[in-house]
């Protein structure tokens, strides 16, 4: 400060004169008048949280210099981009992988050194990136400006006009531009409706849920799954416009088991040849065609999609397998397990074989019968609300049968598949009105569907009542009394008279009746399903960053260490493409003081997020002689990395370069 001597004392405006406040003041009003009368407004324009406790804060430079990162509760100058991995990292530092530790840009860090970790932040904020304007003014942060006390007085002003922005106009700035859409994406994180969900294994933050990848995995294997000829001499290489045949259950000998009316039936797994995807083929052995006329209900049943209903794709005949076959191909959905399997007994096969005799063709006393049902509903009892979910689904599915003029016919537990979720599928449609298809003359097809969709009705009762009842034996007609007992003793009387109403063959019913039994245990379904969506969109939401940023990668990988394009060998150590390359090296190539390799995946993706951002923070790359520092900025190197690209791209459409 000047000494008093050389300037008197005037405050006609409120400011000393001997103060810098008033040479800046002065400064400004050859350019700008400035308004001074009310000091109270020049404090609401600038910035005094948190106050400043030195005399002097030094200005911000501004040469291209790489600025010190400022880590505040969601407000850093380039967000935290997962900065822990538990699935990688975990909650310390583990061989190989350290917890957090932040990415060297300051110019006298090396980028070939582990940089020193930083204090955690407040807040781990995986936010899209704020744009440029918020991005410049971080909140929390202090604005650049000069302090003097004079008579007890404190006097804050800015360095620069630039820096006059108070904390409103920032958040203001934030509140406007956050509003228009940006044209990159990071996962924001969990929603909070998904989050209250609690789901077994929903754990991961950042990555699919074990369940679900497991899940994933096991359906791909499956699908992938191919047959081991030394096994399966006997498969034909391929079966019409079909290939890879794989058997999805043992395949009978014993020309005693009888799948279908006296027909045995194997199933396989095949690949269309033209388009490679892959199918459900039941074969029907032995079975010769004698009449066109069902494939009239062939057609029917092609057009038929639902989501409890396995589609049907087509039928044809072969002698592929040495004999006359009948193949329907139906959809395939791998994983999925029969309802028979699933709910009951694998020693109950036959439906009927009472697991506690060792004979299984002696006959029982009807009071040793209503004891094995008794204890097998008692053992392991199915929830209700499982029961009903499985009523919703097939009578949805039945439903959408009869309102097509078809009947399902085969309304059993062999015939039925679950896949993950509870999901209910009706299978081996189609076949019985190929293989009992009624050619005589003084058939009525309309009385006969009408007559098979009743038979639905009672298959479906009886279905649910060996579902109450945990038995198959159940459904025998010795056993219907007492299973109907065991049913009210264990479940509501709204299940009983279901399955009551399906059971009674004096009145004609329908599927639609069916619906105010079920009540609002619909809407309880209907909030399940959409729980679920809920959970498997936000998985699908976490494993597309992935896919942006394998995009990312493989433009890197396209333009790094290519050893020529355009006749031109050094295309890739010049130019932007060093810079890119030194990028790689700072990114990938990182070591720890004593030379061994620093690996940390939040270091990476950070780094590969912000430059997919193109966000202005500024980073320092050293040539790998360590002669040279380049300090640049994502969005610059990110500008780089599009026009490197395009010259390739432009390249490989080009016609003038194929020879």
């Amino acid at each position: 400060m000047d000494h008093q001597v050389f300037l008197p004392y005037a405050s006609a405006n409120g400011v000393p004169q001997e103060s810098k406040l008033a040479t800046y003041m002065n400064r400004q009003n050859t350019s700008t008048p400035v308004v001074t009368n009310n000091l109270s407004q020049t404090f609401s324009n600038i910035s005094i949280e948190p106050p400043v406790s030195t005399k002097k804060v030094t200005p911000q430079s501004p040469e291209f210099v790489p600025a010190p990162r400022v880590i505040a509760s969601s407000t850093s100058a380039s967000p935290n981009f997962f900065n822990s991995f538990a699935g990688l990292a975990g909650t310390a530092a583990g061989p190989g992988f350290s917890r957090l530790v932040d990415s060297p840009h300051s110019a006298t860090v090396s980028p070939h050194v582990t940089p020193q970790p930083s204090p955690p932040p407040l807040v781990i904020n995986n936010c899209s990136p704020i744009p440029h304007s918020a991005i410049e003014k971080p909140i929390g942060t202090v604005a650049v400006a000069y302090q003097e006390n004079v008579g007890g007085t404190t006097y804050f002003y800015p360095t620069s006009s630039e820096n006059s922005h108070n904390a409103n106009d920032t958040l203001n700035s934030i509140s406007t531009n956050s509003s228009l859409g940006s044209a990159y994406q990071v996962y924001p994180g969990t929603p909070g409706h998904v989050s209250t969900i609690k789901l077994r294994g929903t754990n991961s933050s950042f990555f699919v849920s074990e369940d679900t990848r497991l899940d994933i995995l096991g359906r791909n294997a499956l699908t992938l799954a191919q047959s081991d000829p030394e096994h399966f001499p006997d498969l034909p290489q391929d079966v019409d416009n079909y290939h890879e045949l794989c058997p999805l259950e043992p395949i009978p000998n014993n020309p005693l088991h009888k799948a279908h009316l006296g027909y045995q039936a194997s199933m396989y797994k095949a690949t269309n040849i033209k388009t490679g995807v892959r199918y459900c083929l039941r074969r029907i052995h032995g079975f010769r065609l004698q009449n066109t006329k069902c494939m009239t209900y062939v057609d029917q049943w092609k057009k038929l999609v639902h989501s409890n209903i396995v589609q049907l794709k087509e039928v044809f005949t072969t002698k592929a397998f040495g004999d006359n076959s009948m193949v329907f191909v139906y959809d395939f959905h791998p994983g999925s397990e029969t309802l028979l399997s699933k709910h009951f007994s694998p020693d109950q096969l036959n439906g009927y074989t009472d697991p506690f005799a060792t004979d299984p063709t002696a006959p029982r006393p009807y009071s040793h019968q209503k004891t094995n049902i008794l204890r097998h509903q008692q053992s392991n009892k199915l929830p209700e609300s499982l029961i009903w979910n499985y009523i919703i689904q097939l009578t949805s599915a039945l439903r959408i049968i009869h309102s097509a003029g078809l009947a399902c016919r085969s309304l059993d537990p062999t015939k039925i598949i679950i896949t993950s979720g509870n999901r209910l599928r009706l299978s081996c449609l189609g076949v019985m009105d190929v293989i009992m298809n009624d050619t005589s003359a003084s058939a009525n097809p309309t009385a006969m569907i009408q007559h098979y969709q009743q038979e639905d009705l009672t298959a479906l009762g009886k279905l649910v009542l060996a579902l109450a009842c945990k038995s198959t034996m159940a459904v025998q007609r010795e056993n219907i009394s007492t299973a109907i007992d065991v049913v009210t003793r264990s479940y509501t009387s709204d299940l009983r008279n279901l399955i009551m109403y399906l059971l009674a063959l004096q009145t004609r019913r329908s599927v639609t009746d069916l619906m105010p039994m079920i009540g609002a245990r619909f809407y309880t379904q209907l909030d399940n399903v959409q729980s679920r969506t809920d959970v498997l969109e936000n998985e699908v939401s976490k494993e597309m960053e992935n896919g942006r940023l394998f995009r990312l990668m493989v433009k890197l990988g396209t333009i790094n260490e290519r050893p020529e394009f355009n006749m031109d060998g050094t295309w890739s150590e010049t130019g932007d493409r060093y810079m890119l390359k030194l990028f790689r090296d700072y990114v990938f190539h990182q070591v720890t003081e004593d030379g061994r390799p620093w690996l940390d995946m939040s270091h990476v993706v950070q780094c590969l997020n912000k430059l997919d951002t193109g966000v202005p923070e500024k980073v320092c790359l050293m040539s790998r002689d360590e002669q040279s520092i380049l300090v640049v900025s994502y969005a610059e190197l990110k500008h780089c990395l599009v026009q490197s690209f395009d010259e390739i791209l432009s390249a490989s459409m080009s016609t003038d370069n194929v020879t």
